[in-house]
């Protein structure tokens, strides 16, 4: 793979930070090096009432707490970005909110044995909260939004790993941003989401596949609870969403629905204890985890709310829940991915909404 850049080893001020059990309910604070503002210049220092949106605190039964520890930053902070993927050990980051613009086509890789930041071929078409996901050495990335959480497009492309490049594919038959994709059994499953027009923007249920072979889609049942920001994961032979928003961050949902391909049908598990959307999800040991989010709300005419640093695991065996030791920094659009026994949550939104963004990267190790 093209190397543009590196970045390596964990900042020296992140690794002097102290104890989980030392920090202040609300989490750590960011170091002003790991935030800009997406409108104005900075640097940026939160306030108290900033804060105090964070919330730590799961009504979920208490599971083996775990550790979190500071990982090499994310070469530039970012937010809304692709969530983020994995391949072969490395973590790769996609467009999103950055440098004071919002279709940033950016494509930053982590190698996690190396605790080093690189920069690989951007997107073909700079946007955020595009959905990605990798398999067989290939990553997809489908449609997303061209202006800030709006102005959805019906781009696809796929990139391959090993050569560092980028080919575009069959478009979306309808297009959307911030939806929820997983591969199942080599086909790609396209599901909610939300669209235009910009003014009215709304939550679908769409559900579509496609089919790599032919370059096709097709459609299927949609997704019950039309949302999008939710969670998903492959496994067990479905495909799982979890959480998410209807329409706005005011109308967050816990809903957890499975869909069964062979039989197109969608059943409900277990809701989410934390109620959010914009919140990473990821599967390592057997175990659906979740952690970050926000729930918006208006005061006065001012942006408000919940950013949520609470971690927590499914139990598909159970169709249970537990919670474990809170994100340092809570955040939310950020990039997670489990690679060997850590899950990587990298960048995201240190308040509500997309205003500011970090570069900070933590790594959680299951207790």
């Amino acid at each position: 793979m093209r190397r543009r850049s590196v970045l390596s080893g964990s900042a020296a001020a992140l690794l002097a930070a102290p104890a989980l059990a030392q920090m202040p309910h609300h989490g750590m604070p960011v170091p002003s090096e790991q935030m800009s503002p997406l409108r104005g210049a900075g640097p940026v220092t939160l306030t108290p009432e900033q804060l105090a949106q964070r919330s730590v605190d799961s009504p979920a039964p208490a599971g083996a707490p775990g550790r979190w520890e500071p990982r090499a930053p994310l070469p530039l902070p970012r937010s809304e970005m692709a969530w983020a993927t994995a391949w072969n050990g490395k973590m790769h980051v996609l467009g999103g909110y950055a440098e004071q613009r919002v279709d940033r086509p950016y494509h930053h890789v982590y190698d996690a044995a190396a605790d080093r930041w690189s920069t690989a071929a951007p997107l073909p078409r700079g946007a955020n909260h595009v959905a990605v996901v990798a398999d067989a050495g290939r990553i997809y990335a489908l449609g997303g939004f061209t202006e800030q959480n709006r102005a959805a497009h019906d781009g696809a492309y796929v990139y391959d790993v090993a050569t560092d490049r980028w080919q575009e594919i069959a478009p979306l038959p309808r297009a959307r941003g911030a939806a929820a994709v997983a591969v199942l059994d080599g086909l790609v499953y396209l599901i909610g989401g939300a669209t235009d027009p910009s003014g009215e923007r709304a939550s679908v249920g769409w559900h579509e596949v496609y089919d790599p072979r032919t370059d096709r889609w097709e459609r299927r049942k949609p997704l019950p609870g039309a949302r999008d920001h939710a969670g998903v994961l492959a496994y067990g032979g479905g495909i799982h969403i979890v959480g998410g928003r209807f329409n706005t961050f005011e109308y967050n949902t816990p809903l957890h629905h499975f869909y069964v391909p062979g039989r197109d049908i969608w059943l409900e598990r277990a809701p989410m204890p934390t109620t959010r959307s914009g919140h990473g999800m990821v599967l390592l040991a057997g175990r659906f985890w979740a952690m970050g989010g926000e729930t918006g709300r208006f005061e006065n005419n001012t942006l408000t709310g919940t950013v949520h640093g609470q971690l927590e695991s499914y139990d598909p065996a159970t169709d249970r829940w537990q919670s474990h030791a809170p994100m340092p920094t809570p955040r939310h659009g950020l990039g997670a991915v489990a690679i060997g026994e850590r899950i990587y949550v990298a960048g995201g939104g240190p308040v509500v909404g997309g205003g500011i963004q970090t570069s900070t990267h933590e790594a959680f190790i299951p207790g």
